[in-house]
């Protein structure tokens, strides 16, 4: 199934180009494309399916979700709660959401292999910055790579930050971050006290999810209007 013809995007990727990008084999994309889990390319000329960023971070989630034990019909399910008409970096927040807490989410990768995940060559200043971004890690002639961190890491190197920025604001996130972690484990473990081991434990590997997805929910709304305060002028 594809859609109507249409122009393809800027962004526009054949399948063997997706497959490639997203370390899957085509047979694979055309299998998630009959059950469902990625939507239907855009056909362009010559009756050429295209796909875009959205694809490809539709994938990567489905991946981390395959990393985290879950069957097929179970990614299905999650796939159909979603909204249908998500971004790539709506669906990236998801990811990152998901891969918060799986035991490892970094690969070690060659320079070739990395650039291949990432779709774009990367030159010293790129690798600077995504090590910045606590992204990769050198390692020798290879590098450490948080995979789930990878494709938002490689959409920030054209947004024109200086490298001190990024470091500055990372080091504001953390900060902030951990605060917010000590006051609600804090707060949780008050509530629990009287809880039996057990019991702690399984509550707090319910909880873990649940309060990430709530804390990124919070910080991307209270964003949203900072900027939007920022951005909007002021009438006179």
């Amino acid at each position: 199934m594809t859609t109507e013809t249409e122009e393809p995007t800027e962004q526009a990727l054949t399948i063997d180009e997706l497959a490639a990008r997203a370390g899957v084999t085509v047979r694979t994309v055309r299998f998630y494309g009959t059950k469902g889990l990625l939507p239907p390319p855009v056909i362009g000329a010559r009756r050429v399916g295209h796909y875009g960023r959205e694809h490809l971070a539709r994938l990567a989630l489905i991946e981390e979700l395959q990393h985290q034990g879950m069957t097929l019909a179970a990614i299905e399910r999650y796939l159909r709660q979603l909204p249908p008409d998500l971004s790539a970096r709506d669906l990236a927040v998801h990811r990152a959401v998901v891969s918060s807490w799986a035991p490892d989410t970094t690969e070690t990768l060659s320079h070739a292999e990395l650039e291949r995940r990432s779709g774009r060559p990367l030159d010293a200043e790129d690798l600077d910055r995504l090590a910045a971004m606590n992204v990769v890690e050198r390692a020798g002639d290879a590098f450490r790579v948080d995979v789930g961190l990878l494709r938002l890491g490689v959409e920030l190197l054209d947004v024109p930050f200086s490298q001190e920025t990024i470091l500055s604001a990372r080091t504001a996130l953390i900060e902030h971050s951990r605060a917010a972690a000590r006051e609600l484990s804090a707060l949780l473990r008050d509530a629990v006290a009287e809880r039996d081991a057990r019991d702690v434990k399984s509550l707090s590997a319910h909880m873990h999810p649940l309060v990430v997805q709530a804390l990124l929910t919070t910080f991307q709304r209270s964003l949203r209007e900072e900027l939007q305060e920022w951005l909007t002028p002021e009438e006179g």
